[in-house]
């Protein structure tokens, strides 16, 4: 009997022992206080799955997923993650200081505290829309700045693999060369005020006939350069239309500018139709490859473009209509 009792023993040892196989998928779990909606969506270019949240702000679920960063969102704000499978993460935030309470706690929280972390870093160093607008030396010193307070917030951060830290290294140096890239091609732009705009010829109206910019001269004339299929662009539609409603009497025309292909012809004028869409909507001669983007500099967007009465640029790069800063710039020029 002892012997039994001492083989048992031994196996239950070498059971207790024993390594549990790695988990194949992530759990996420946690709570949302003041919440936005009913569900948690976890997406890279897609939807990955959606996560019901309960009416008290609890959630949990479970999904396989590839080791990668990934975007949480909870209909109104998100954050990024890093997920890989085998983390159990729980999750807490408040969605009136969303980025200030995220915080983590179990299998994988290292590597997600630091995102929020940097996310808050990003926030208090750099100011997107003054750094695009600073000189040359003022965005080498701010941008020296951010490069060594995010390594130094990567160095002291514990319990980070070499995977992870060698990804966050390599994205550090890509966001260094965007932000010149992007620097470089704001300078262009703002070097193209007060010079005459290039113009569009004959442009299809939605309203019947042709259009060209020469028809707008006497009056400022905003434009919205986007497309059918661009969501940017298409969230910016209700701010357009209360921008639009605001300046209706005065001294300024709206032109919508698509650069849809020629074969979403239909999509164009059925989306201004059931989006009910004001202003001058017209569409290009030839979507991206139309002269009057390309000698805009259009590669990406909505853009927006403020021309003066003379026809003369005011702005290549005009803040959006969800913007403050465009009804600053509209009631400075006493439009």
């Amino acid at each position: 009997m002892k012997k039994l009792a001492y083989i048992l023993s031994i196996a239950l040892v070498l059971v207790s022992c024993k390594e549990e196989a790695p988990k194949d998928y992530v759990t996420l779990s946690g709570t949302i206080t003041n919440q936005n909606s009913d569900s948690l969506i976890v997406a890279q270019r897609n939807i990955i799955k959606t996560i019901k949240v309960n009416p008290e702000g609890t959630f949990s679920d479970t999904l396989k997923i590839e080791a990668g960063h990934y975007i949480l969102f909870d209909g109104k704000e998100q954050a990024k993650v890093y997920l890989k499978n085998g983390y159990d993460l729980k999750i807490s935030l408040d969605t009136k200081a969303f980025d200030e309470t995220l915080k983590y706690e179990g299998n994988g929280a290292e590597a997600n505290n630091y995102l929020a972390q940097k996310g808050l870093l990003n926030e208090k160093l750099i100011d997107f829309e003054e750094l695009m607008a600073s000189d040359k030396a003022s965005f080498d010193s701010s941008l020296d700045n951010l490069t060594t307070e995010l390594k130094a917030l990567l160095d002291k951060t514990q319990g980070l693999d070499s995977t992870f830290i060698a990804g966050q290294e390599k994205e550090a140096e890509m966001t260094a060369k965007q932000l010149t890239m992007m620097y470089n091609q704001k300078q262009t732009l703002l070097a193209l005020k007060g010079q005459e705009s290039p113009k569009f010829v004959d442009y299809e109206n939605y309203a019947g006939g042709t259009t060209s910019l020469d028809d707008l001269k006497g009056q400022y004339v905003y434009i919205d350069v986007w497309a059918t299929w661009c969501g940017p662009c298409k969230a910016e539609i209700p701010y357009l239309k209360e921008v639009e409603e605001a300046y209706h009497d005065k001294n300024i025309a709206f032109v919508s500018i698509s650069v849809d292909k020629a074969e979403d012809h239909a999509k164009w004028k059925e989306m201004i139709a059931e989006k009910e869409l004001g202003g001058i909507q017209l569409m290009a001669d030839n979507n991206f490859k139309s002269s009057f983007v390309q000698d805009y500099k259009i590669n990406g967007i909505p853009r927006f473009i403020l021309i003066d009465p003379s026809g003369n640029i005011v702005s290549a790069d005009a803040p959006r209509p969800s913007n403050e800063k465009l009804k600053d710039l509209f009631n400075g020029l006493k439009i």
